[in-house]
């Protein structure tokens, strides 16, 4: 599976069911909501933007941020998730590529934030590898880092 043919497409009628039906592996399960949840969510909170993630026309992920400004200034990814059989494959990173394009241009946005479980390692570690940099901010029991976008 190629990373080139990965895409996010926002929800719709066509792809909602889809991303409900994904997974995460068991032990990541603590760490993030059902997608169900979060399109439910997205449906009372009007400013959140939830999209399906592509790859070779194929439902394998979702994600969703917010598209007004929140704490520290910047504008928060509420949900990434990549399904447990299309994990490792690099798909959470080229989603998050264009996630961050996508809310750069769409929203102007110059500083975004994802907030994480500290032991959350496959969080930590693709966002790490995206530039975001942790300035020790905490929310509860997660860490938030910080994508600075440079125009």
């Amino acid at each position: 599976m190629s990373t080139e043919n990965v895409k996010i497409v926002e929800l719709n009628a066509e792809n909602w069911y889809d991303c409900c039906e994904l997974e995460v592996s068991k032990e990541q399960q603590e760490y993030i909501e059902p997608n169900a949840t979060s399109i439910a969510q997205s449906k009372f909170e009007l400013t959140l933007k939830p999209y399906a993630i592509y790859a070779e026309e194929r439902v394998v992920g979702f994600l969703m941020y917010n598209s007004v400004p929140e704490e520290l200034d910047g504008y928060w990814v509420y949900r990434i998730m990549v399904d447990k059989q299309f994990q490792g494959k690099g798909i959470g990173k080229a989603a998050t590529k264009l996630m961050i394009s996508e809310m750069a241009i769409s929203l102007n946005a110059i500083k975004i934030v994802v907030g994480y479980h500290p032991n959350n390692l496959g969080a930590h570690n693709l966002y790490s590898s995206l530039g975001f940099i942790d300035n020790g901010d905490r929310f509860g029991k997660e860490m938030a880092v910080i994508k600075y976008i440079i125009n």
